[in-house]
């Protein structure tokens, strides 16, 4: 391992792409010393506290999923404060788009003039919302007296509007920029390395609450960490990693055999490849898109229980009753709550994979390339097939994210632990960082076996011998 560190700063070209990754990188964390124009930052960081606290009220689910994409900022409210998350959001909707309105499936299918074209409209899209999340933010921090007194007046009003959305935009334009900056001369995937550097920037934060909150003695009381809860805390945490390694790299590998050409009296093709299904196909998006609608339980049954409590007794009594049933099992962590959330990461993951892959596409592609499966005709038996396949592998990859997803909520609505803290244990988060970081090893382990250096998952040589070349079948 270490030697394969040491290889990467051997080759001057992927040494000088390394280092200008991470001095992108650490452009991004500086923006987050930046504080937008007229707002309390005192003021809003203690109302984060308290929302955080509380856990269930919908102002602390919000800031505790955006605070995901956007690395805490918006505790802060930086110019860095929405992060790239306009920027992702606005690539799904056209992703979403592709499938179903058909110019943009012409344009998708001219290569890369068409991409270049959607990239473009996917920018607009994104300086849209900007201005959208910019001013429902600035407007919400406002409304909360959350806004230094100079600013409350008619003049200083707009001066906070203006400066504020125009911050906002033009820090997630700008991280978009680095982003497009990374893949062209870093490695890795730009926008995936800023998201997880955002998540993976709370994690000090995390470990810092583990010390403070540690006592070596067995007998803990509320808020503390014993030896023994620290310990199941780390091995949750190396399980789980672990877990979402092996789920995310593994594959159904379909046989493939190639169709025999015979010209003059020499035989071509024959030769039996794999066609590698992902198990999780899906990734990260059903927890992102059932997490997003779960918010809005909390926070519509959390507001109508607070009406009806300031109702007095002008509210009959039946009323008080059922909102506060539906606020308290609305809660993260509660059974009603746990079973919907499953529900929905089960229905996206199969409606995202349904989104993504096409069995039908992919049978035409396979009988173009003179390829079939073992006893399955071309076209339609083929099609059947691979759709019987994908939502069998489907079922269990959704299970799984089921699980990432939920155990950050029952650790912490059953240990007592904070939610800052339980998130490194699964959830939206981990499964970001770990597949980026599987990605870019990757990256980096092909760079360095093309220049016959040893790297991090296979041995290479870098004497004067060529090496012996194996597949993947040996």
């Amino acid at each position: 391992m270490l030697q394969a560190f040491a290889n990467i700063f051997k080759i001057p070209d992927l040494r000088r792409r390394v280092f200008f990754t991470l001095g992108m990188l650490a452009i991004y964390r500086i923006g987050f010393v930046i504080p937008l124009l007229g707002v309390d930052q005192t003021a809003l960081r203690e109302a984060a506290e308290r929302a955080s606290e509380g856990g269930a009220s919908g102002f602390g689910r919000i800031m505790e999923y955006a605070s995901i994409f956007s690395g805490g900022s918006l505790q802060q409210s930086t110019i860095f404060g929405l992060g790239i998350m306009p920027y992702i959001t606005a690539s799904i909707i056209f992703q979403l788009l592709a499938t179903v309105w058909k110019p943009l499936q012409e344009l998708k299918k001219e290569g890369q003039s068409g991409q270049t074209k959607i990239n473009e409209w996917t920018r607009y899209a994104t300086v849209a919302l900007c201005l959208v999340q910019g001013f429902m933010w600035l407007a919400y921090l406002n409304r909360e007296n959350l806004v230094q007194a100079n600013f409350t007046e008619q003049g200083g009003q707009f001066v906070f509007y203006t400066a504020g959305i125009l911050g906002l935009t033009a820090g997630s334009l700008f991280l978009m920029w680095l982003g497009e900056q990374i893949d062209k001369y870093g490695i890795g995937n730009g926008i995936s390395l800023i998201l997880t550097a955002g998540i993976v920037a709370r994690m000090p934060d995390a470990v810092g609450w583990v010390v403070k909150s540690f006592t070596p003695s067995i007998q803990s009381g509320p808020g503390e960490l014993n030896p023994v809860g620290l310990i199941l805390l780390i091995g949750g945490f190396l399980i789980v990693v672990a877990g979402a390694v092996i789920i995310t790299v593994a594959q159904r590998r379909i046989p493939i055999q190639q169709a025999k050409h015979t010209r003059g009296r020499r035989v071509f093709g024959g030769q039996r490849q794999y066609l590698p299904l992902r198990l999780n196909h899906a990734g990260v998006m059903p927890i992102v898109f059932a997490s997003s609608l779960m918010i809005f339980p909390s926070a519509v049954f959390g507001w109508m229980a607070s009406r009806a409590a300031a109702g007095g007794a002008d509210t009959a009594s039946w009323w008080k009753t059922t909102t506060s049933f539906l606020e308290i099992n609305s809660r993260p962590g509660m059974f009603p709550y746990v079973l919907l959330e499953i529900a929905l990461i089960f229905f996206f993951s199969y409606f995202w994979t349904t989104v993504q892959f096409s069995p039908e596409e992919m049978s035409k592609q396979l009988k173009q390339s003179g390829a079939f499966i073992p006893g399955y005709r071309p076209g339609p038996r083929t099609a059947e097939y691979l759709e019987t396949v994908m939502e069998r592998i489907t079922y269990v990859g959704g299970g799984f994210l089921a699980a990432i997803a939920l155990i950050p909520t029952v650790v912490s609505f059953n240990m007592g632990i904070p939610m800052n803290v339980s998130q490194f244990l699964g959830g939206t988060g981990l499964l970001i960082v770990v597949s980026v970081g599987l990605d870019l090893i990757q990256r980096i382990e092909a760079n360095l076996l093309m220049r016959n250096y040893s790297g991090f998952l296979a041995s290479g040589s870098n004497d004067q011998k060529a090496p012996r070349v194996r597949s993947r079948q040996g």
